[in-house]
Protein backbone atom coordinates (compact mmCIF):
# COMPACT_ATOMS: atom_id res chain seq x y z
CA UNK A 1 0.00 0.00 0.00
CA UNK A 2 1.47 3.49 -0.72
CA UNK A 3 2.42 6.38 1.58
CA UNK A 4 1.75 9.74 0.18
CA UNK A 5 4.79 12.24 0.95
CA UNK A 6 5.61 15.63 -0.40
CA UNK A 7 8.44 15.00 -3.18
CA UNK A 8 12.07 15.31 -1.38
CA UNK A 9 15.35 16.25 -3.00
CA UNK A 10 16.33 12.73 -2.41
CA UNK A 11 13.83 11.97 -4.65
CA UNK A 12 16.08 12.81 -7.68
CA UNK A 13 17.25 9.11 -8.43
CA UNK A 14 14.00 7.72 -8.81
CA UNK A 15 12.89 11.01 -10.90
CA UNK A 16 15.90 10.33 -13.18
CA UNK A 17 14.71 6.19 -12.97
CA UNK A 18 10.88 6.96 -13.89
CA UNK A 19 11.67 9.29 -16.87
CA UNK A 20 14.95 6.97 -18.49
CA UNK A 21 12.45 4.09 -18.30
CA UNK A 22 9.83 5.74 -20.73
CA UNK A 23 11.71 8.65 -22.64
CA UNK A 24 8.79 8.75 -25.06
CA UNK A 25 6.39 8.97 -22.89
CA UNK A 26 7.95 11.15 -20.34
CA UNK A 27 9.34 13.55 -22.47
CA UNK A 28 6.41 16.02 -22.42
CA UNK A 29 6.90 16.35 -18.62
CA UNK A 30 10.49 17.94 -18.65
CA UNK A 31 14.09 17.16 -19.77
CA UNK A 32 15.34 14.71 -17.39
CA UNK A 33 18.14 12.33 -18.72
CA UNK A 34 20.70 12.13 -16.16
CA UNK A 35 21.14 12.62 -12.25
CA UNK A 36 22.17 16.44 -12.87
CA UNK A 37 19.42 17.22 -14.75
CA UNK A 38 16.87 14.67 -12.37
CA UNK A 39 18.73 16.96 -9.23
CA UNK A 40 17.37 20.29 -10.99
CA UNK A 41 13.73 19.53 -11.99
CA UNK A 42 13.49 18.17 -8.22
CA UNK A 43 15.05 21.72 -7.16
CA UNK A 44 12.84 23.70 -9.51
CA UNK A 45 9.76 22.39 -8.46
CA UNK A 46 10.94 22.39 -4.44
CA UNK A 47 12.01 25.98 -4.53
CA UNK A 48 8.83 27.18 -6.32
CA UNK A 49 6.34 28.86 -3.50
CA UNK A 50 3.53 28.26 -6.01
CA UNK A 51 3.81 24.83 -6.24
CA UNK A 52 2.53 22.01 -4.09
CA UNK A 53 3.54 18.29 -4.38
CA UNK A 54 2.12 15.24 -3.33
CA UNK A 55 4.03 11.64 -4.47
CA UNK A 56 3.31 7.94 -4.09
CA UNK A 57 6.53 6.08 -2.47
CA UNK A 58 6.33 2.58 -1.19
CA UNK A 59 7.46 0.73 1.83
CA UNK A 60 10.94 1.26 0.82
CA UNK A 61 10.48 5.14 0.41
CA UNK A 62 10.65 4.48 -3.26
CA UNK A 63 8.99 7.12 -5.08
CA UNK A 64 6.25 5.19 -7.74
CA UNK A 65 3.89 8.42 -8.56
CA UNK A 66 4.15 12.27 -8.40
CA UNK A 67 1.42 14.99 -8.43
CA UNK A 68 1.44 18.82 -7.98
CA UNK A 69 -0.62 21.88 -7.96
CA UNK A 70 0.51 25.31 -9.98
CA UNK A 71 -1.64 28.00 -7.70
CA UNK A 72 -2.69 30.55 -9.37
CA UNK A 73 -3.18 32.83 -6.08
CA UNK A 74 -4.85 36.08 -7.54
CA UNK A 75 -7.98 33.37 -8.85
CA UNK A 76 -8.16 30.12 -5.88
CA UNK A 77 -7.13 28.00 -9.13
CA UNK A 78 -4.58 25.50 -9.48
CA UNK A 79 -3.19 23.65 -12.52
CA UNK A 80 -2.53 19.65 -11.73
CA UNK A 81 0.51 17.87 -13.58
CA UNK A 82 0.95 14.14 -12.58
CA UNK A 83 3.44 11.26 -13.86
CA UNK A 84 3.70 7.65 -12.77
CA UNK A 85 6.62 5.57 -13.10
CA UNK A 86 6.27 2.91 -14.98
CA UNK A 87 6.31 0.67 -12.29
CA UNK A 88 3.02 2.05 -10.65
CA UNK A 89 0.99 2.11 -13.82
CA UNK A 90 -1.99 0.97 -14.01
CA UNK A 91 -2.88 -0.15 -10.60
CA UNK A 92 -4.75 2.98 -9.60
CA UNK A 93 -1.78 4.44 -7.55
CA UNK A 94 -1.55 7.89 -9.53
CA UNK A 95 -5.68 8.29 -9.49
CA UNK A 96 -5.59 7.92 -5.31
CA UNK A 97 -2.66 10.33 -5.41
CA UNK A 98 -4.43 12.65 -7.87
CA UNK A 99 -7.58 13.15 -5.93
CA UNK A 100 -5.71 13.39 -2.38
CA UNK A 101 -3.85 15.88 -3.85
CA UNK A 102 -6.74 17.89 -5.38
CA UNK A 103 -8.68 16.67 -1.97
CA UNK A 104 -5.95 18.50 0.36
CA UNK A 105 -5.60 21.88 -2.06
CA UNK A 106 -9.60 22.20 -2.37
CA UNK A 107 -10.27 21.71 1.15
CA UNK A 108 -6.60 23.06 3.18
CA UNK A 109 -4.85 25.18 0.55
CA UNK A 110 -7.60 27.73 -0.22
CA UNK A 111 -8.41 26.68 -4.08
CA UNK A 112 -11.52 26.95 -5.65
CA UNK A 113 -11.09 25.29 -9.01
CA UNK A 114 -8.32 22.40 -9.96
CA UNK A 115 -8.07 22.51 -13.95
CA UNK A 116 -5.48 19.93 -15.90
CA UNK A 117 -5.28 18.89 -19.54
CA UNK A 118 -4.46 14.89 -20.66
CA UNK A 119 -3.63 14.62 -24.67
CA UNK A 120 -7.05 12.96 -26.21
CA UNK A 121 -4.98 9.93 -27.62
CA UNK A 122 -3.83 8.53 -23.59
CA UNK A 123 -6.89 6.91 -22.11
CA UNK A 124 -4.66 6.56 -18.77
CA UNK A 125 -4.30 9.80 -17.97
CA UNK A 126 -8.18 10.43 -18.75
CA UNK A 127 -8.88 7.25 -16.23
CA UNK A 128 -6.48 9.37 -13.65
CA UNK A 129 -8.31 12.87 -14.32
CA UNK A 130 -12.01 10.72 -13.80
CA UNK A 131 -11.08 8.40 -10.81
CA UNK A 132 -9.55 11.94 -8.86
CA UNK A 133 -13.28 13.49 -9.87
CA UNK A 134 -12.22 15.99 -12.56
CA UNK A 135 -15.01 16.90 -14.91
CA UNK A 136 -14.40 17.09 -18.72
CA UNK A 137 -14.95 20.67 -19.85
CA UNK A 138 -14.07 20.95 -23.46
CA UNK A 139 -11.27 19.85 -26.26
CA UNK A 140 -8.31 21.63 -27.24
CA UNK A 141 -7.45 20.72 -30.76
CA UNK A 142 -4.44 20.05 -32.47
CA UNK A 143 -2.66 21.90 -29.18
CA UNK A 144 0.45 19.80 -28.60
CA UNK A 145 3.04 18.83 -31.32
CA UNK A 146 4.15 14.91 -30.32
CA UNK A 147 6.75 13.49 -32.42
CA UNK A 148 5.68 15.85 -35.62
CA UNK A 149 1.94 15.14 -35.18
CA UNK A 150 -0.59 17.66 -33.79
CA UNK A 151 -2.65 15.87 -30.89
CA UNK A 152 -5.68 17.60 -29.09
CA UNK A 153 -5.58 18.03 -25.27
CA UNK A 154 -9.26 17.22 -23.19
CA UNK A 155 -9.31 20.04 -20.56
CA UNK A 156 -10.67 19.04 -16.54
CA UNK A 157 -11.36 20.99 -13.60
CA UNK A 158 -12.50 19.73 -10.14
CA UNK A 159 -14.05 22.43 -8.47
CA UNK A 160 -14.86 23.01 -4.52
CA UNK A 161 -18.06 22.95 -4.94
CA UNK A 162 -18.27 19.69 -6.53
CA UNK A 163 -19.16 16.38 -5.08
CA UNK A 164 -16.66 14.09 -3.54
Amino acid sequence: MPVFRELRAVDAERVLDAFVSDAAEMSRQGDVHDLATAEAYVTRILENPDIRTLVAVDDADQLLAFAAVSIDHDNANGWVFYWAHPDARRRGITSKLVRALADRALAEGGLYRLELGYRANNPGSAAVARAAGFVREGLEREKFLVDGTRVDVVTAARLKSDPV
